[in-house]
Protein backbone atom coordinates (compact mmCIF):
# COMPACT_ATOMS: atom_id res chain seq x y z
CA UNK A 1 0.00 0.00 0.00
CA UNK A 2 1.50 3.25 -1.12
CA UNK A 3 0.25 6.83 -1.05
CA UNK A 4 -2.89 5.67 0.74
CA UNK A 5 -4.28 3.51 -2.06
CA UNK A 6 -3.64 -0.19 -2.64
CA UNK A 7 -3.77 0.02 -6.43
CA UNK A 8 -0.95 2.55 -6.95
CA UNK A 9 1.87 -0.02 -7.00
CA UNK A 10 2.76 1.12 -10.52
CA UNK A 11 4.21 4.29 -8.99
CA UNK A 12 7.22 2.18 -7.99
CA UNK A 13 8.05 1.90 -11.70
CA UNK A 14 8.70 5.64 -11.77
CA UNK A 15 11.50 5.44 -9.20
CA UNK A 16 14.17 4.43 -11.78
CA UNK A 17 12.88 7.12 -14.15
CA UNK A 18 13.15 9.81 -11.47
CA UNK A 19 16.58 8.64 -10.33
CA UNK A 20 17.81 8.61 -13.94
CA UNK A 21 17.65 12.41 -14.11
CA UNK A 22 20.45 13.14 -11.58
CA UNK A 23 22.44 9.90 -11.94
CA UNK A 24 21.91 8.90 -15.58
CA UNK A 25 24.27 11.38 -17.27
CA UNK A 26 27.19 10.23 -15.11
CA UNK A 27 26.43 6.57 -15.74
CA UNK A 28 26.12 7.12 -19.48
CA UNK A 29 29.35 9.14 -19.64
CA UNK A 30 31.08 6.27 -17.85
CA UNK A 31 29.57 3.81 -20.31
CA UNK A 32 30.87 5.93 -23.20
CA UNK A 33 34.36 5.89 -21.70
CA UNK A 34 34.14 2.12 -21.21
CA UNK A 35 33.04 1.63 -24.84
CA UNK A 36 35.90 3.79 -26.10
CA UNK A 37 38.52 1.96 -24.04
CA UNK A 38 37.31 -1.58 -24.67
CA UNK A 39 35.54 -1.87 -28.02
CA UNK A 40 33.44 -4.95 -28.31
CA UNK A 41 29.99 -6.40 -28.00
CA UNK A 42 29.50 -6.34 -24.21
CA UNK A 43 30.27 -2.67 -23.51
CA UNK A 44 27.96 -1.54 -26.31
CA UNK A 45 25.22 -3.95 -25.28
CA UNK A 46 25.50 -2.70 -21.70
CA UNK A 47 25.26 0.89 -22.95
CA UNK A 48 21.90 0.06 -24.50
CA UNK A 49 20.55 -2.11 -21.69
CA UNK A 50 21.49 0.21 -18.80
CA UNK A 51 19.08 3.06 -19.70
CA UNK A 52 16.39 0.76 -21.04
CA UNK A 53 14.17 0.58 -17.94
CA UNK A 54 14.18 4.27 -16.93
CA UNK A 55 13.80 5.54 -20.48
CA UNK A 56 11.06 3.11 -21.45
CA UNK A 57 9.08 3.67 -18.24
CA UNK A 58 9.23 7.42 -18.63
CA UNK A 59 8.37 7.10 -22.33
CA UNK A 60 5.29 5.10 -21.42
CA UNK A 61 4.22 7.84 -19.03
CA UNK A 62 4.71 10.52 -21.68
CA UNK A 63 3.00 8.62 -24.49
CA UNK A 64 0.04 7.26 -22.51
CA UNK A 65 -3.08 8.68 -24.09
CA UNK A 66 -4.87 11.10 -21.86
CA UNK A 67 -8.31 12.45 -22.75
CA UNK A 68 -7.41 16.01 -21.81
CA UNK A 69 -4.50 16.30 -24.25
CA UNK A 70 -4.90 17.84 -27.65
CA UNK A 71 -2.79 16.59 -30.54
CA UNK A 72 -0.63 19.72 -30.67
CA UNK A 73 0.20 19.58 -26.98
CA UNK A 74 0.91 15.86 -27.15
CA UNK A 75 3.31 16.28 -30.07
CA UNK A 76 5.11 19.08 -28.25
CA UNK A 77 5.39 17.01 -25.07
CA UNK A 78 6.78 14.01 -26.94
CA UNK A 79 9.30 16.17 -28.78
CA UNK A 80 10.41 17.83 -25.55
CA UNK A 81 10.73 14.40 -23.91
CA UNK A 82 12.87 13.10 -26.76
CA UNK A 83 15.11 16.16 -26.75
CA UNK A 84 15.64 16.46 -23.01
CA UNK A 85 15.27 13.01 -21.51
CA UNK A 86 16.51 10.78 -24.32
CA UNK A 87 19.06 12.96 -26.11
CA UNK A 88 20.12 15.30 -23.32
CA UNK A 89 20.29 12.91 -20.40
CA UNK A 90 21.06 9.60 -22.12
CA UNK A 91 22.72 10.00 -25.54
CA UNK A 92 24.72 13.23 -25.19
CA UNK A 93 26.69 12.17 -22.07
CA UNK A 94 27.54 8.85 -23.76
CA UNK A 95 28.78 10.68 -26.85
CA UNK A 96 30.80 13.13 -24.74
CA UNK A 97 32.44 10.32 -22.76
CA UNK A 98 33.15 8.28 -25.89
CA UNK A 99 34.40 11.22 -27.96
CA UNK A 100 36.57 12.67 -25.21
CA UNK A 101 38.21 9.32 -24.51
CA UNK A 102 38.89 8.68 -28.20
CA UNK A 103 40.33 12.19 -28.64
CA UNK A 104 42.60 11.83 -25.60
CA UNK A 105 43.83 8.44 -26.81
CA UNK A 106 44.52 9.86 -30.30
CA UNK A 107 46.49 12.80 -28.89
CA UNK A 108 48.49 10.50 -26.62
CA UNK A 109 49.24 8.14 -29.50
CA UNK A 110 50.35 11.05 -31.66
CA UNK A 111 52.60 12.39 -28.90
CA UNK A 112 54.08 8.96 -28.29
CA UNK A 113 54.78 8.66 -32.02
CA UNK A 114 56.49 12.06 -32.10
CA UNK A 115 58.60 11.27 -29.06
CA UNK A 116 59.58 7.96 -30.63
CA UNK A 117 60.43 9.68 -33.95
CA UNK A 118 62.49 12.39 -32.23
CA UNK A 119 64.47 9.83 -30.27
CA UNK A 120 65.27 7.84 -33.43
CA UNK A 121 66.34 10.78 -35.68
CA UNK A 122 69.66 11.91 -34.12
Amino acid sequence: MMFGAPDEWWALLLVPAVLWVPIGPFLMAGMGVWCARRPGRWPRLSSVLLPLVPVMVSAAVVVLPLDSWSLAEEAGDILAYLLVYVLGITVLPWLLGYGTTRAVRAVRARRAGRVRDLSEDP
